[in-house]
């Protein structure tokens, strides 16, 4: 039975955009491999850190959510460890009232966006 989870992690802030967008496709590609489904992605870019890690003041932050065995957490998270790209993460698992939340907060997102662009055609 899969379940639902939700993982963030803080890549270290000298990484290069095409760095980033590798760094997610593998993690994105580590889970697909080991049988589980990515459901959203999320960039949430650079960001200041509240407290320094590492020396580092600011970090990239990138959102996964997917459905994974249960004890592919582990391997997610060891693979996090040795990466020396990945600064911080947290994995945590969804219950079905987060579940609802996340795809209510995903639909809102796409309402949005939905309507900013419909507005930026009305200005043209």
């Amino acid at each position: 039975m899969l379940k639902q989870y939700e993982t963030v992690f803080i890549a270290t802030p000298v990484l290069s955009d095409s760095q980033m967008k590798e760094a997610v496709a593998k993690y994105t590609q580590l889970i697909k491999d080991n049988g589980g489904e990515v459901v959203y992605e999320e960039d949430w870019g650079l960001k200041q850190l509240a407290y320094p890690i590492q020396h580092k003041t600011s970090g990239f932050y990138y959102l996964i959510e997917f459905k994974a065995d249960p004890q592919f957490v582990a391997t997610l998270e060891t693979q996090y460890h040795r990466d020396e790209r990945i600064i911080r993460f947290l994995t945590v698992a969804l219950d079905k009232n987060a579940v609802a939340y996340a795809e209510k907060r995903r639909a809102g997102k796409t309402a949005k966006a939905a309507a900013a662009e419909t507005e930026e055609k009305k200005e043209d």
